[in-house]
């Protein structure tokens, strides 16, 4: 019998790569800065820095969608970094850039939590 998730029977889906290691830091932005500024600051200035990080193989932004009248969400956005190995985001945050990065982050959120995966791709058959 074929295991089933979101209607889909598992085994219909293939993987495109092996595991690939990748940081996934959830953000939230400090008070007082609306998320126009918020928003802006990170897809120009934090990504300019970000993308210059040595190892660094894929930089993705991700930002909630929050409609008027709708609760503050408990993050703003997610960043997702992938490198090679686990080593690679270590040594990437030891350089000099990496501390300047984690600088221009630190001074725009009052909240940052990461989570460090390795990530599946999973495909539909064609």
């Amino acid at each position: 019998r074929l295991a089933k998730q979101g209607g889909y029977a598992l085994s219909q889906f293939s993987t495109s790569s092996s595991p690939q290691f990748k940081a996934m830091i959830m953000l939230k932005r400090k008070e007082g800065i609306e998320r126009s500024e918020f928003e802006k600051w990170w897809l120009t200035q934090h990504k300019g820095l970000a993308l210059q990080l040595p190892g660094l193989k894929k930089y993705a932004v991700s930002l909630v969608d929050v409609a008027e009248g709708d609760e503050e969400p408990m993050y703003d956005g997610v960043a997702e970094l992938w490198f090679d190995k686990k080593e690679d985001l270590a040594a990437a945050y030891e350089t000099k850039l990496g501390s300047e990065v984690a600088a221009d982050s630190m001074a725009m959120v009052c909240k940052r939590d990461r989570l460090l995966t390795y990530e599946h791709v999973f495909e539909p058959d064609s």
